[in-house]
């Protein structure tokens, strides 16, 4: 039996929707340490943990922008 083989798109969305899932719980699971019952921490360590956090998330949505950013630019002369 043949297997189809998966378009472009389809292993876009697979991969992107698992791995999307798998960081939105490893946030969920960041967020279990706000707990001060059970953890010590200081406003710096929050700020140091979420500066990463979003700086990640810049440079990640840069790459996918920049796909866009090229599609239209063609060089001419007019």
């Amino acid at each position: 039996m043949e297997k189809k083989q998966e378009t472009k798109r389809e292993r876009f969305v697979r991969l992107a929707e698992a791995r999307t899932n798998k960081i939105i719980n490893m946030i969920q699971l960041l967020s279990n340490c706000s707990n001060s019952n059970v953890y010590e921490y200081t406003q710096q360590d929050i700020d140091k943990i979420f500066n990463a956090i979003e700086t990640e998330v810049r440079e990640a949505k840069k790459k996918f922008n920049r796909i866009d950013s090229n599609k239209g630019s063609k060089f001419t002369l007019e």
